[in-house]
């Protein structure tokens, strides 16, 4: 539930923690009948279940956007925001993600460079500094900042990202990327907001945007 404060503030609630109205399946009409389930008031990705990545059925631009995540013993998920819809690739070739994952104990955490693909990063791009994730079992806060160009990433309440896009040095990173075959990455001005079935269980939350 919103406050009366954060009403009168802009905020919009994207999960009730009942329904999944505001939901559907990336490059689908409906929400997945598989994969995804509502307890206890979280908004959760089964294991294994197979339901596919899922968007907000409204096109954001500039936003803040807060939710809580809480992943089970080595999993991997993510948030993406910006997204494109494209029937013949997956979400991630277009979205920049920020990264949720069990630090401790998903092999991905040591792959990538420098921590890039630790939690709250900007996935297998950016790394957090300082990477203050909890731990598996326990949950985390985090806040996207996407004003034009300049984006921040919070997690657990400590900007942990900052960067710029669309400048020489974005692109110059993407070049040396495995995105540099998808011009399309991270250059929409306004799109999806996504969250990643990575075949974990994975849990959120207070998922809520305010418009800016």
């Amino acid at each position: 539930m919103l406050t009366q404060e954060e009403k009168d503030d802009g905020w919009a609630l994207l999960f009730d923690g009942e329904t999944t109205d505001h939901w559907r399946g990336y490059n689908k009409d409906a929400f997945p009948d598989k994969g995804w389930a509502v307890e206890d008031g979280n908004l959760v990705v089964l294991a294994d279940g197979g339901g596919g990545d899922i968007i907000t059925d409204k096109k954001y631009g500039d936003f803040i956007l807060k939710l809580e995540w809480k992943v089970t013993k080595g999993a991997n998920g993510g948030i993406f925001f910006r997204a494109m819809e494209q029937p013949t690739q997956a979400i991630y070739w277009s979205a920049p993600e920020v990264q949720v994952l069990d630090n401790e104990n998903h092999p991905d955490a040591e792959r990538g460079k420098d921590g890039n693909r630790k939690s709250g990063s900007l996935y297998d791009l950016i790394p957090v500094k300082p990477q203050n994730a909890n731990p598996y079992g326990e949950w985390n806060s985090i806040k996207i900042v996407a004003d034009g160009a300049s984006i921040e990433h919070w997690q657990n309440g400590e900007k942990v990202v900052e960067y710029e896009l669309w400048t020489n040095e974005w692109y110059e990173m993407l070049r040396n990327s495995k995105f540099q075959s998808h011009p399309e990455f991270g250059d929409a001005r306004e799109g999806y907001i996504g969250i990643q079935d990575h075949g974990n269980r994975v849990s959120f939350r207070n998922i809520k945007i305010k418009e800016l």
